[in-house]
């Protein structure tokens, strides 16, 4: 009797072609069509896992954590220098989301470094940028700005520590002059010092200290609008104690070479 044999029905060759191209667990380097290339690990043809991704137009690398194809957990990020053709390391931290997430460390082009916290991309929460002249800022950040409370220090020496507002001083603040040997303390609006107190603060150990001390400052005391009083704070000098809506009350003294601050704007 005779036997009858029909063909196997197969599947086409691309279904077996697209079984071979899905990439799950590690896997070795895959090339993009723009020339991107990517050696790690994969789940469900996404990059997930550890893995090094280096980018053709801009020979950047990334290595570290990725979670469903982006950028999430640890790792670091690096150029290559033009000049040098060799890697320049950018950041190295955590990420969220393809981008700068949690605490991580920023090296800026011009050697200015900061080391902190980041959201979204930006510098927001606490941390410390050290700048290209020599001084420093730590404290709190918000969007890539200053918001909060913060000290920043200067390369003279000079420092102030106090309320900060997008990217300005902003709020009760103490600013220190130790080559004078005087303290600022008051209220700062918009980087400009509006009410506030003016004395002496380590003079005699100061570098640079004024010429006269600074009178006695007659404590501070809440008077009825525009009131004034006046006393003789020591020989040859008259204290004012004024107050001017809306800063408070502040002294101002005669008679002796010194700076007359707060000025009324």
């Amino acid at each position: 009797m005779p036997v009858i044999k029909y063909p196997r029905v197969r599947d086409p060759l691309f279904y077996e072609w697209d079984r071979k191209a899905q990439k799950s667990g590690l896997r070795h380097t895959i090339y993009a069509v723009n020339g991107d290339q990517y050696t790690g690990e994969w789940l469900d043809n996404l990059k997930h896992g550890k893995g090094t991704q280096i980018w053709k137009s801009t020979g950047a690398i990334y290595s570290g954590d990725w979670k469903f194809g982006k950028r999430d957990g640890y790792g670091s990020y690096s150029i290559l220098d033009p000049v040098t053709k060799e890697y320049r390391r950018v950041y190295t931290g955590w990420w969220e989301n393809d981008r700068r997430g949690g605490r991580g460390m920023f090296f800026y082009p011009n050697g200015e470094l900061y080391e902190g916290e980041w959201s979204n991309g930006l510098r927001s929460g606490w941390g410390k940028m050290h700048y290209k002249d020599g001084s420093t800022y730590e404290g709190q950040w918000l969007s890539d700005q200053h918001n909060g409370q913060g000290l920043l220090r200067l390369p003279n020496g000079n420092r102030y520590e106090g309320g900060w507002k997008d990217g300005k001083k902003h709020g009760p603040g103490k600013y220190f002059y130790p080559d004078k040997g005087q303290l600022l303390e008051g209220i700062w609006v918009a980087d400009i010092p509006k009410c506030g107190v003016l004395v002496d603060f380590g003079r005699d150990n100061a570098p640079d200290p004024t010429q006269f001390p600074l009178p006695e400052v007659i404590a501070w005391k809440f008077w009825y609008l525009y009131s004034s009083s006046a006393r003789v704070s020591s020989p040859g000098s008259i204290s004012l104690l004024k107050r001017f809506p809306p800063w408070g009350v502040y002294s101002e003294s005669f008679g002796q070479q010194r700076p007359r601050w707060p000025h009324r704007d």
